[in-house]
């Protein structure tokens, strides 16, 4: 009897750890289906030469007023680069930092805070998205009568000193 009782609890156990086994895993939420697209700003003409130099002046003023040392990009829609400064004693590792702000937010119509949130409350997937994707502040469009016309990005101090010193300049394209 005791041989039968065995028997049929490895056979439950058996029969229960298959069945678990193909029981499907659910999947994470991917953040939800929103009614609207996010981030749908169109595509306008790139930001002249004269206007990138202009915000670099910006950002650079505001960076000098509290003695933070940036390396400061401006960028068409597409994220090609048009205007680059380094202020003196500047890392040079910020440099393509800064230009991969000023792209991320370019190709994604978003400022580069959004992928750091992300990726601090546990979406890695951000890390997939490009290969030269920044998620750390800094990063702003360049949104000119409701169309993207490029975008800033800023290296050089904390993500916080970075995204103060471009969000001043990117505030003033209206």
């Amino acid at each position: 009897m005791q041989n039968l009782i065995q028997i049929v609890c490895a056979t439950c156990l058996a029969a229960a750890s298959a069945a678990t086994a193909q029981t499907p895993v659910s999947q994470p939420p991917a953040g939800g289906t929103p009614d609207k697209m996010p981030f749908d700003i169109p595509y306008g003409a790139a930001i002249g030469l004269d206007s990138a130099k202009r915000l670099l002046m910006l950002a650079e003023a505001e960076a000098k007023k509290h003695d933070w040392k940036m390396n400061i990009a401006v960028v068409d829609p597409h994220g090609d680069l048009l205007a680059f400064e380094r202020m003196d004693g500047a890392p040079f590792a910020s440099i393509a930092i800064a230009q991969n702000k000023a792209r991320t937010s370019a190709r994604f119509r978003r400022e580069t805070r959004v992928f750091y949130n992300q990726f601090e409350t546990g979406h890695t997937y951000v890390q997939t998205l490009d290969a030269g994707l920044v998620a750390s502040p800094g990063g702003f469009p360049l949104v000119e009568g409701g169309k993207l016309v490029g975008a800033i990005g800023c290296s050089g101090g904390t993500g916080d000193q970075d995204a103060a010193v471009c969000k001043a300049a990117a505030d003033t394209v209206r």
